[in-house]
């Protein structure tokens, strides 16, 4: 890119963003020059002259970053005082100022959290704790291509970060001012990290901004977003919107005087000023529309800011008689707010010259709740009563608590990621409409008169039978518009949802409702159903039931899989969310380890001379192995389940591949189709393996442990001390804290693999450990 185009793009964020959203990139300043402009902007709010709290969180912050340097070369100090002005700029506590200066110092240096809460207190310590823990979070990424655990990961980090939000919006607010400043300075990282980090804004972090109604940063994270991410469309737009710059700012000026006028002549006290909308609503509203810039009708806004609701409407019937509207371009969010208590009327009209734009008319009250949103309401002062503003405030988050509720529904991360992502109100935009009584219902656009039915209370969903839109009856699938009137028929005698209403429903509260009424209401056709899968296994394997089905075995396989009774465990095998063989195995595995066969001195005898007879009549592989019936056999390992010495194995014959040899725990054998049984061969070990051929033999375990510090290092010695080469560990952590290891490496025989899992059994934390098996 040119230096003329540069300079160009920097003009216009000042011309475009001209109510201040954006500033425009500052000259480097000192540290001492910026922590007093900082002071002033606290100054400007804040009644107290005490900021003693924000000098000595500046001086501890100084102290703690005086030998670091960012990126761009500049002393990194002048990061947390950035964060803190765009802070003090949003208007929040000095201790949320605190917070912002010192947000960096736990992570990255030498001072800890009782240090900090015994210099600024326990709100402070809050504040920078829950930022520390948001710093580690990396929540980038599409969904295609990602493996299930990747995933996983990425929504447990979303719960994180909802949590926090829970504990103390702050939290969030001072991340969003973290990350604001962080893309303001993203021209100094490697192109992939801009990529990434781009993307994260605008997927989460924007989104979360728009939810809090703070507009005064959504906007331009939308917009540094969209200049990394689509850095050739920015700067056409830049470009487009430069072409007759000074036309355009004469028209809006012009349109501004004329409603002043014309206001001011009506004896309604206002402030009207007009702007060119920021990039990536254009470019939003040119992508999903397909059309060029001539064709956005809200390129131009203009907004009247007045004292009085009163006065809203009566500015919007001074307006109508100046300007022709366009019909259907009339939206009223004073009296339907949005979801994040955004209120203004808008309206869109045609000028003089034929050129569309929008006014936006609201009270001072209003603008100040849309710059700032859920900050606006988090202040210095605290009521009569000693509670403080923000607790008044709770309608504001009720879409928060919604998500927290959808949590602790779901086990599943992978549904909650997928519902979250996909229909959650936060990435989607709303529609509005009204019960028989007349109560206002916010629902995701796109809903059906069943996203309705769950909005009012789940006994309603359930009993759904039909539904009215103004008068008339439509389908359920029916899409809500505006306005719209809506009443539901509801009976009895239903059966209830029914799973086709899964691809019928947008809203996520409606699909979780859903599932678990299906979870629930066919609950003990699962556990009959599960009963008699396990039965029909045992009974296919020769396993005697009331040897296994004993309270220790069934304990443990309810700890393992986190069930709190053995009928959720029926339930689960009964919906396919675990395999039968997956329990019976264990269960038999734990009772013979607890039933170890001694064989009489007749019996070893017996064995030894059948193994004599037995090596006279079998042929032998070059893998340690004797595969009965079948000579110069060319023998391979699977890698399902990793045989080794020791183990009980079996073969299978392959096409053109020889015989792949198995444990015959192996699921892939477990669940063979019987057509493909008659090709399993008996197979066996050669004695002494290991000492004639001196293999080693890939092995693979998984090991089940309560997450802790130090955890994986303390397996990796346990390893180490048994003299073991690992060559590969994964790991993933649950949310209820139970750490699942896979770790492979390569041993000689069944014997040496037990000494390594007697040894890991011993690491404090570790639950259970189990071979893979396919």
């Amino acid at each position: 890119m040119t230096e003329e185009k540069k300079q160009m793009t920097t003009d216009m964020s000042e011309m475009v963003f001209d109510d201040g959203r954006i500033e425009a990139i500052q000259e480097f300043q000192s540290p001492e020059q910026l922590f007093q402009d900082l002071i002033f902007r606290v100054r400007k709010y804040h009644p107290s002259d005490d900021i003693s709290l924000i000098e000595k969180a500046y001086k501890v912050a100084y102290d703690a970053h005086k030998d670091q340097v960012r990126k761009s070369g500049e002393p990194y100090i002048i990061h947390p005082l950035c964060v803190a002005i765009i802070l003090a700029d949003l208007e929040l506590d000095k201790e949320t100022i605190a917070a912002g200066l010192m947000h960096d110092v736990v992570e990255d240096t030498i001072m800890t959290e009782e240090e900090i809460e015994r210099e600024f207190g326990s709100d402070v310590v809050l504040l920078v704790d829950g930022v520390t823990k948001l710093q580690q979070l990396q929540l980038t990424g599409d969904n295609e291509g990602k493996t299930p655990d990747k995933l996983e990961i990425q929504a447990e980090n979303l719960r994180k970060m909802f949590l926090a939000m829970a504990k103390d919006i702050r939290v969030i607010l001072i991340k969003l001012a973290d990350r604001l400043h962080n893309m303001r300075t993203l021209n100094h990282m490697p192109p992939e990290k801009q990529q990434r980090i781009a993307r994260e804004t605008l997927d989460i972090y924007a989104p979360i901004a728009q939810r809090l109604g703070i507009s005064k940063i959504k906007v331009e994270l939308d917009d540094l977003s969209l200049k990394y991410l689509e850095p050739e469309v920015y700067y056409d737009l830049v470009d487009k919107i430069a072409i007759r710059r000074s036309e355009r700012e004469a028209y809006i000026q012009g349109i501004v005087n004329e409603v002043e006028q014309h206001i001011e002549n009506t004896d309604i006290k206002a402030q009207v000023d007009g702007r060119i909308k920021h990039f990536f609503s254009i470019y939003k509203k040119m992508k999903n529309q397909d059309k060029t810039i001539d064709q956005i009708y809200d390129l131009f806004a203009v907004r009247i800011i007045v004292d009085t609701v009163k006065d809203c409407y009566a500015a919007l019937g001074v307006i109508h008689e100046m300007y022709k509207p366009i019909p259907g371009r009339f939206k009223d969010y004073i009296a339907m707010p949005k979801a994040n208590m955004y209120q203004s009327l808008h309206t869109t009209l045609i000028g003089a010259n034929g050129q569309p734009f929008e006014i936006q008319i609201r009270t001072y009250e209003m603008h100040k709740a849309a710059e700032f949103g859920i900050a606006a309401h988090w202040k210095y002062k605290e009521s009569s009563d000693g509670k403080k503003v923000e607790e008044r405030e709770e309608e504001k988050l009720v879409w928060l608590r919604q998500i927290l509720e959808w949590q602790r529904d779901m086990s599943d991360n992978m549904e909650f990621m997928n519902l979250l992502k996909s229909d959650l109100d936060l990435f989607s935009d709303s529609v509005y409409c009204f019960t028989p009584t007349g109560d206002v219902k916010n629902l995701p656009a796109g809903s059906t008169p069943i996203d309705f039915a769950y909005s009012i209370h789940s006994a309603v969903g359930n009993k759904m039978i039909g539904a009215r839109v103004n008068g008339k009856l439509v389908t359920i699938d029916y899409e809500i518009k505006n306005g719209d009137r809506i009443e539901i028929l509801t009976s009895q005698n239903s059966k209830g949802p029914s799973r086709d209403w899964l691809n019928v429903v947008k809203s996520t509260q409606a699909k979780s409702k859903i599932n678990q009424w299906f979870k629930n209401e066919l609950k003990e056709d699962n556990i009959v159903k599960g009963k008699e899968l396990l039965a029909a296994y045992c009974k296919a394997k020769a396993i005697n039931t009331i040897d296994i089905m004993k309270p220790e075995y069934m304990n443990a396989i309810m700890k393992k899989y986190g069930f709190k009774d053995w009928d959720s465990v029926y339930a689960a095998v009964g919906h396919g969310g675990l395999k039968e063989g997956q329990i019976i195995n264990k269960m038999q595995e734990l009772y013979d380890k607890a039933h170890k066969k001694a064989l009489t001195d007749e019996e070893v005898l017996a064995s030894v001379a059948e193994g004599n007879y037995q090596k006279k009549t079998q042929a032998k592989s070059g893998s340690g192995i004797v595969v009965k019936g079948i000579h110069d056999v060319a023998v391979r390992f699977s890698k399902c389940c990793s045989p080794v010495p020791g183990d009980e194995i079996v073969g299978f014959v392959t096409r053109g591949r020889g015989v792949s040899i198995h444990r015959t725990d192996c699921v892939n054998v477990i669940n063979m189709p019987e057509m493909e049984r008659v090709r399993l061969i008996d197979a066996e070990w050669q004695q002494s393996t290991e000492e004639i051929t001196g293999e080693k033999y890939f092995s693979e375990i998984r090991i089940f442990a309560n997450n802790r510090s130090g955890l994986i290092a303390d397996i990796s010695r346990a390893l180490t001390e048994k003299n073991v080469d690992i060559l590969s560990m994964n790991t993933r952590t649950n949310k209820q804290g139970l750490a699942t290891l896979s770790t492979s490496f390569e041993i000689g025989s069944r014997e040496e693999l037990n000494r390594i899992i007697d040894k890991i059994r011993s690491v404090e934390s570790v639950i259970d450990i189990e071979r893979t098996t396919g």
